[in-house]
Parts: C-alpha cells; structure tokens; sequence
C-alpha cells in the first residue's frame, strides 16, 4: 500500500491560500492547514458538538447585532505559509459576515471544546497561534469527567501577544464586555 493510497497527493506538499481558496466546502471540511500542511482533525463526539452549538448559540443571542457567533468555519490565522484554523465557536464582527476568508481582525473570541486527540493542540498549539494573530480572547473548554464542563478564559496581552489567564468557570460561562452573557454549561 503506497502513500497515495492511504491519502492523496495534496496531503503531502504545501498548500497556498489560492490553492485551499478554490477547493470546495466538502473538500476543506474536517481539516485544518497549518504551515501549508493539511492537518486532519478527527470527528468531535455528539457531546462535543452540542457543547460547541449550545455555547455559539447562547453567545449570538448575548451578542446583539454587532457580533455573531458560529461554528465550523475557517480562521485565516496567515498567508504564508497559510494557516486555516476552524475554532469550534467563532465570535466574529457581524458586518464581516460575507468577507471570505474570515481573518483575526474580524474575530473576537476563538473558543475550543478539548477532545481526546486534541488535548496539546488546543491547550498549547492553538493559544499560541490565535495569539500571535491578535484574537482578543480564548476560551478553551475542558469535558470534564463528571459532565460539568471546566471554561478556561484567556486575554490577549497586545503588547507582547501572549495570552494572559483569565478566570476559570464550572458550569456557568461569564462573559465581561463587549457583551455580558452567562450560559449553563451543567445541563449538557
């Protein structure tokens, strides 16, 4: 069994942004790029997703018309190489909404919901690279055993674009400005 049979071609050299720009939602769908190499994510579990649609939909309605919150779209983090992220839930500027790809500057808060396979990636490699892209705020959201999800909150330090640790909530999500928004978490 070669290579090319396990996965094709384009799995194994770098992409550009014009090359991933003209591939089709399916084909971009479940991966990310990261320094123009195609990272494959693995599926997210029902309990996942529903955390992430929960929390995206309680963040669009505390949002007001200003900002919008979604799930499983890219983030262009860079050209190049080209880095595409798709954060689980996407805080975003309402008005940016057909501007395609999204960029950090659009962007407010990148929330991650960890998964067995993603633990490194989204407790080191993920809040390195949102930060050095300028997003504002990171949430990272650990499944804990009891079922009660633990909310990891972080502030972009602008000045050496780090995050710094924000506040750490069980159960319920409290959000300070732009907008205010407390979500229950214990009930998934």
């Amino acid at each position: 069994m070669t290579a090319e049979m396990v996965a094709p071609a384009w799995m194994h050299s770098q992409i550009s942004a014009e090359q991933y720009d003209s591939w089709s939602e399916e084909q971009c769908a479940g991966i990310e790029i990261v320094d123009g190499m195609v990272v494959v994510t693995p599926s997210a579990s029902k309990r996942h997703n529903r955390l992430a649609r929960l929390l995206a939909n309680a963040l669009d309605a505390a949002a007001g018309p200003d900002w919008n919150a979604d799930t499983d779209f890219d983030v262009r983090l860079q050209d190049v190489p080209l880095t595409n992220r798709r954060p689980d839930v996407t805080v975003y500027r309402a008005e940016t909404i057909d501007l395609t790809p999204t960029r950090p500057e659009h962007v407010l808060l990148v929330v991650e919901v960890v998964s067995p396979g993603s633990e490194t990636t989204d407790r080191i490699v993920k809040v390195d690279q949102y930060a050095k892209a300028g997003i504002p705020f990171y949430w990272r959201i650990e499944q804990s055993a009891t079922g009660v999800p633990i909310v990891y909150t972080y502030v972009l330090d602008p000045a050496n674009r780090a995050y710094r640790d924000g506040e750490v909530f069980t159960g319920t999500v409290k959000a300070t400005a732009p907008f205010p928004v407390t979500v229950d978490l214990g009930s998934l």
